[in-house]
C-alpha cells in the first residue's frame, strides 16, 4: 500500500520540486508560463479528453453533482469559520472552494486510477472550473464578468469539446494529433508552474494561511463524502471525488483575487501553504482511497 502511494505522490512531487528549484534560481517568475499554459495547452487538453476520450457509456452525472456538491458545501462551511475568526471571507471562502484540480488533480487521477479514470477528472475539473469563473468571481467581486467567462479559452475548448462528444464530431484527422501533443504539455508545465510559486510563499499573514490550508482539504473531504454517501457512487467515482475534495486551494485564486483587489496578500499566503501541507495531506488521503 505505501508502495503505491509513493507510486502516485512521488512523481507529482518530483516536478514540483524540479519547479521549486528553478523558481529559488531564477527570479524571471511563472506568469508568462502560466498564461501560455492556460491559452495555448490546457484548452487543448481539455477539448482532447472531452471530444475523444470520454466513453459514450460514462455516467458522468454523479460526478457532476458530487463535484458541484463539494465546492457548494466547502463554500458553505467555511463561511461560518470566517465570520467566527474575524477573517476576510474574500479570503478564506474561495480558496476552501476552488482547489488545485488542474495542477495536482488531473496528474494525481491519471496515476492513482489509470488513464480510464482521466475523463471523470476531467469532468470534475470542468465542474470546478465553471464555477470559479461564476460563483467564485460573484464571491471576491460582487458581479459576474461575463466578457471574462466568453473570451476564456477554457471556457471555449469546454464549450466545444462537449459540443463535440454530445454531437458525436471529432477533429479532422491532419490535425487531431496536433491538439494531442499541446495537451500533453499542459499538466507537466501546470507542476512545474505549481513549483515556482511555492516559492513566493510569504510569512507576514501566517495565521490564515494555516487556517485556510486546513479549512480547504477539511470541507473538501467532508463535502465529498457525504455526496459519495448521497449520491450512491461507483468505488472509482468515488476515489476521484474524494480525491479532488483533498486538493489544496489553487493557484488562480491569486489571481482572481489580485484582479479584484479582493485580499491578494492573504490568499497568496493560503495558498502557498494549502499546497504545502499538500505535501501529508494528499499521501494520507490516497493511503484510504487505495
Amino acid at each position: 500500500m505505501i508502495e503505491a502511494v509513493l507510486g502516485v505522490t512521488v512523481p507529482i512531487f518530483l516536478i514540483v520540486a524540479v519547479g521549486y528549484v528553478y523558481g529559488r534560481f531564477h527570479a524571471d517568475g511563472i506568469d508568462f508560463v502560466n498564461r501560455i499554459n492556460l491559452t495555448l495547452f490546457i484548452p487543448p487538453l481539455l477539448f482532447f479528453v472531452l471530444s475523444e476520450k470520454i466513453p459514450a457509456d460514462l455516467a458522468w452525472g454523479g460526478i457532476v453533482i458530487g463535484a458541484a456538491i463539494v465546492v457548494i458545501g466547502s463554500g458553505l462551511l467555511a463561511w461560518p469559520v470566517a465570520r467566527l475568526l474575524s477573517m476576510p471571507v474574500k479570503a478564506l471562502v474561495p480558496t476552501a472552494m476552488m482547489n488545485n484540480c488542474g495542477n495536482l488533480g488531473l496528474p494525481l487521477t491519471l496515476l492513482a486510477f489509470g488513464e480510464a479514470a482521466l475523463p471523470l477528472a476531467v469532468v470534475t475539473f470542468v465542474v470546478y472550473v465553471a464555477l470559479h469563473f461564476t460563483v467564485g468571481i460573484w464571491l471576491v467581486s460582487g458581479r459576474l464578468d461575463l466578457k471574462l467567462r466568453v473570451r476564456n479559452p477554457i471556457v471555449i475548448a469546454t464549450a466545444l469539446g462537449f459540443g463535440f462528444y454530445l454531437t458525436g464530431l471529432h477533429a479532422p484527422a491532419m490535425i487531431l494529433p496536433g491538439i494531442e501533443m499541446l495537451s500533453q504539455v499542459a499538466i507537466p508545465l501546470m507542476l512545474v508552474a505549481l513549483g515556482v510559486r511555492l516559492t513566493e510563499v510569504d510569512l507576514e499573514h501566517w495565521r490564515i494561511g494555516l487556517i485556510g490550508a486546513a479549512l480547504a482539504p477539511a470541507t473538501g473531504i467532508v463535502c465529498a463524502l457525504a455526496a459519495i454517501w448521497l449520491l450512491d457512487l461507483d468505488t472509482v467515482t468515488a476515489g476521484v471525488l474524494l480525491l479532488f475534495g483533498a486538493l489544496p486551494p489553487a493557484v488562480m485564486n491569486y489571481l482572481i483575487a489580485e484582479r479584484y483587489d479582493a485580499s491578494p496578500a492573504e490568499v497568496a499566503t493560503i495558498v502557498s501553504f494549502g499546497n504545502i501541507a499538500a505535501l501529508a495531506v494528499i499521501p494520507a488521503v490516497l493511503f484510504f482511497i487505495l
